[in-house]
């Protein structure tokens, strides 16, 4: 089936799926941190399904230090397939804001993504069949202020479902709470954002301009919140998670 909206190069999209039947997709820590180790290693031209057996294999059990030892030695030197901006990943489903960077990238390594997880955790949890609702779904972002918004949404609106799950119907009433509980979520790129965390993951690409210190961003996303801002984008955001 044609996507409403092509991948092209230079352009950038939220990507997002969630668990067949809004069933649960990490069943527990370590599968949070299996998907996020996906996030960096399928995201190579030269990557297969198999490379995070094929490391955890020689290397033990895998953590950040070894992921990136791996990455920034110059024998697996990498050639990404797309820029990853930010991401959230929550119980059923996953954020993702990325940058085409060649042709065919966002398609290859959302196969590998998807293909590779779902092999990893369906072998773990002994289940068959799909893990995901279909293929993944995919919103071309084309404004500045929209996607400042977008990475206000991944980062800390999607974690806050826990400490203000009527946040949508009702809005924000207490903005610091949904900060303090952002700032203690360990599987989004929001602490990255804040630059409490050096990630192997993500680039910030056009944020680096967007947020050019320190302050800017933690201030952008205080404004949004009381703003109400991230209404603007509902048309980005599409899914009832």
């Amino acid at each position: 089936m044609k996507r409403k909206y092509p991948f092209a190069v230079g352009s950038i999209y939220h990507i997002y799926n969630r668990g067949v039947a809004k069933c649960s997709i990490y069943a527990e820590e370590g599968d949070y941190w299996r998907f996020l180790q996906g996030l960096c290693l399928f995201n190579d031209v030269k990557s297969t399904n198999r490379v995070l057996w094929e490391l955890e294999r020689q290397r033990g059990e895998l953590n950040l230090r070894v992921l990136r030892d791996y990455v920034v030695n110059p024998e697996h030197e990498r050639e990404k397939l797309v820029r990853i901006l930010a991401y959230c990943i929550i119980d059923n489903h996953y954020h993702l804001l990325v940058e085409e960077i060649r042709e065919g990238g966002v398609t290859q390594f959302m196969h590998k993504l998807g293909t590779g997880y779902a092999a990893f955790f369906n072998k773990k949890h002994e289940r068959v069949g799909p893990l995901f609702q279909g293929r993944f779904k995919n919103v071309l972002v084309d404004k500045d202020l929209y996607l400042q918004y977008l990475l206000v949404y991944i980062n800390v609106l999607n974690p806050a479902n826990f400490v203000a799950p009527n946040w949508k119907e009702e809005g924000i009433g207490n903005v610091e709470k949904v900060l303090r509980y952002a700032e203690e979520y360990p599987w989004s790129s929001h602490l990255d954002y804040l630059g409490f965390r050096n990630s192997i993951i993500i680039e910030k690409g056009i944020f680096e301009h967007m947020f050019p210190v320190p302050k800017a961003y933690p201030d952008f996303v205080a404004a949004v919140l009381a703003g109400k801002k991230h209404e603007a984008i509902s048309h980005l955001t599409l899914e009832d998670v």
